[in-house]
């Protein structure tokens, strides 16, 4: 059967010295655990071709399909503010589809083996992080978050050793495009003006092509990158979503969401809320994710200086002007989005101390983040504290001030708070039963939260967060 792959490698008629060309390594005994059927469809991929035997093998990294040109991409990136020098290290980029609609998307299989840019890793990838990789990535997808997206899981017949054995796999990843802020600073840190010239025409072809007739064209792309990213990280932030790695190597140049290592939802409010291991100094905490992403918007500013201005002075001048509204911006994205949370579709100067009193005393009272505003927009309101109340009749009289039936501002509410989010203790009990070959947890999980905005009576259950604990919840990336 043929699978319609349709390959147009653009990343590949690079300069070689962004990648490696090199194919991925084989495994024993690769057997289909996750087939994103729906995303098959969207990309006109024959969904029985990609169950069969030989989809599989494509899955595994054991076949390259017609057209397909593997490589690995060379990038740098801070690291929890460290500059590195990195690159794909357990990931090979198969190529770009492209779909009847002329939509071109990166086909990468993550846990594919060594490449040059392993530095001492395995380049391999176990079975629970590329299925915690799916159910997230598709979680976001269905809250209307820009996210790369997961097309297969395989298991590979073969152990990866980590504090113990476990068993190997690899994700398959679709994405609008894998150049990230890295990819731009390892051009610049390593290669001439040239090829640095040459990736951002690049980036602007693919991603910004309005920018081809920009006065500034690569100022054009700085701007673009930013308002991306700046309204990303306000979607993060309105569902409780803590990515959990914020390094520049983790930020697209597309706006996508990218690499679920160590990410997870807030349960109770508290904007220091860290779920990863190796984020000690909590870097990348909840309240810390814009600052960070204005960080490293700085950063590619820092990257793009050279093709600004032949002027250092004045090249740093342009780039500062084009960041400094990072803050306004992202503030802007926030609040129009935490309006639409509270039932506002109208604009008064004290929706954000109305917004922010309720924060507080979601923080104060350890609310639960994701059911608060379930409550607010089932009209289930519950709290027994006065600060609470208060603030309630506050926010009617806010609402009564406008021209909208109540009825309506619940729906405006339902369509903009999700009745449920991938709850971490759901999420662990799915990869739990998965690990001993049980899929059928996962696959109701991936359905209730196929549709988060639908508050049906069979997402109740998964609304409810977890029982209290001692102990921290931890997230850890699978390296």
């Amino acid at each position: 059967m043929n699978a319609n792959w349709n390959f147009d490698n653009s990343y590949a008629r690079l300069p070689e010295r962004f990648f490696t060309r090199i194919h991925p390594t084989p495994v024993s005994d690769p057997e289909l655990v996750m087939l994103n059927r729906s995303l098959a469809e969207e990309l006109g991929l024959n969904v029985e071709a990609l169950a069969s035997e030989e989809g599989v093998a494509v899955f595994a990294g054991n076949h390259i399909p017609e057209g397909a040109e593997p490589l690995a991409q060379a990038y740098a990136g801070h690291q929890f503010g460290y500059f590195n020098m990195l690159g794909d290290g357990r990931a090979i980029l198969l190529g770009e589809h492209v779909n009847s609609n002329g939509e071109r998307v990166d086909i990468q299989l993550k846990g594919s083996g060594r490449t040059p840019y392993s530095r001492g890793g395995d380049g391999r990838a176990a079975l629970g992080p590329m299925l915690r990789e799916y159910i997230i990535s598709e979680a976001m997808h269905a809250l209307r978050i820009p996210t790369t997206r997961s097309l297969a899981v395989v298991t590979t017949g073969e152990v990866v050793i980590r504090e113990t054995e476990l068993r190997g796999a690899i994700l398959t990843r679709v994405a609008a495009s894998h150049l990230r802020v890295g990819t731009f600073q390892y051009a610049a840190r390593f290669l001439s003006k040239e090829e640095l010239q040459t990736l951002a025409d690049y980036a602007i072809k693919r991603h910004y092509p309005n920018g081809e007739h920009a006065s500034n064209r690569y100022l054009f792309l700085l701007e673009e990158v930013m308002k991306k990213q700046a309204a990303l990280v306000a979607k993060w932030q309105l569902v409780g979503f803590i990515h959990g790695v914020m390094n520049t190597d983790n930020m697209t140049i597309s706006g996508e969401t990218i690499d679920y290592g160590p990410c997870a939802f807030m349960d109770v409010y508290d904007p220091k809320t860290v779920f990863s291991s190796i984020d000690t100094q909590g870097r990348y905490a909840y309240g810390n994710q814009p600052y960070i992403a204005g960080w490293n918007i700085a950063r590619f500013a820092e990257s793009l200086l050279p093709l600004f201005h032949d002027e250092e002075e004045k090249a740093i001048e342009l780039a500062q002007e084009v960041i400094a509204p990072f803050p306004t911006l992202y503030e802007t994205y926030w609040l129009k989005g935490m309006r639409a949370k509270l039932g506002l579709c109208t604009e008064e100067e004290e929706d954000k101390k109305l917004i922010g009193e309720l924060l507080h005393l979601m923080h104060t009272h350890r609310a639960d983040y994701t059911n608060t505003f379930r409550a607010l927009t089932l009209d289930e309101w519950n709290f027994s504290e006065k600060e609470f109340r208060d603030w309630h009749t506050r926010w009617q009289q806010r609402i009564a001030r406008q021209d909208m039936k109540k009825e309506e501002v619940y729906e405006f509410m339902r369509q903009n708070n999700p009745a449920i989010v991938p709850r971490n203790y759901r999420v662990e009990e799915a990869l739990a039963a998965a690990e001993q070959g049980d899929n059928t947890v996962m696959e109701r999980l991936l359905y209730v939260l196929s549709a988060p905005y639908a508050y049906t009576k069979e997402q109740d259950e998964y609304a409810k967060p977890p029982a209290p604990s001692d102990r921290p919840y931890r997230t850890f990336c699978g390296t």
